[in-house]
């Protein structure tokens, strides 16, 4: 029985490469894309199936869950993988913009995880990894919308790790650094006259698959050019006088 795997902001970047190395590996992959027709053009490439959706609707993620059970029967692993840079001056503030990016960032890892539990759940489990971002660990001052909204989805993983374990789904992130994709493609020029090394999409794709079977729940994974991804440890909390927490995952 073939493994199952949908994927979001799949028509290019990080998406594409994990569609990719997941078809490589005899995975049949459902492909979601805001790009109707690159999602198209992939899906045919991967052996897979397709549709155009907006991840910041509830409706996009529950159609393409329903196109994975509709046409295999099943589901195993979900890529929320689908992100936009913030590119909001909190100076000169754009509601219109902030929303979107709160939209596709945060809203759609939200309804993407709803869609799919059930069918995960009714499949026997499975895992579901977000794409965050190192700005989903430190302040990037760059963007700090785009930071907040990545923070956001890393705390969201960590507190739904445990209860998900519980139920046979496992969930996790990849934390990568700048990586030469679409998303940074305005300013891939920089970085090569700065000699700074960018990640390639294939470097996060096999992140994201390792990702995919952590043996710790909630693990957070930190890529970085030249370097084997790491898990990220967060300090523990003080707690009140005479004791501690213990230690975040």
């Amino acid at each position: 029985m073939s493994t199952v795997a949908l994927i979001t902001g799949a028509a290019s970047g990080i998406g594409a490469a994990v569609a990719r190395r997941l078809s490589a590996g005899g995975a049949k992959c459902v492909i979601l894309d805001l790009d109707g027709e690159g999602a198209e053009r992939l899906a045919k490439e991967v052996g897979g199936v397709w549709l155009a959706g907006d991840v910041s609707t509830e409706e996009a993620s529950r159609a393409a869950v329903a196109l994975a059970e509709d046409t295999y029967g099943r589901l195993d692993l979900v890529h929320l993988n689908a992100g936009i840079s913030g590119g909001v001056d909190v100076a000169a503030f754009d509601v219109e913009r902030y929303r979107r990016v709160v939209g596709v960032n945060v809203d759609g890892v939200v309804f993407g995880v709803a869609a799919c539990l059930p069918l995960l759940r009714r499949s026997g489990g499975g895992a579901i990894v977000v794409t965050s971002s190192l700005a989903g660990l430190v302040g990037f001052g760059g963007d700090p919308i785009y930071t907040m909204t990545k923070h956001a989805v890393v705390g969201l993983v960590r507190a739904l790790a445990g209860p998900l374990a519980k139920e046979g789904v496992r969930i996790g992130a990849v934390c990568p650094g700048f990586t030469d994709t679409p998303l940074v493609a305005g300013a891939r020029e920089m970085f090569v006259n700065a000699g700074f090394p960018l990640l390639s999409a294939a470097d996060v794709a096999a992140a994201v698959e390792s990702a995919f079977y952590a043996d710790e729940p909630g693990t957070l994974l930190i890529v970085q050019p030249g370097r084997q991804p790491v898990a990220y440890r967060y300090a523990g909390v003080p707690g009140p006088a005479g004791g501690q927490l213990p230690p975040a995952s």
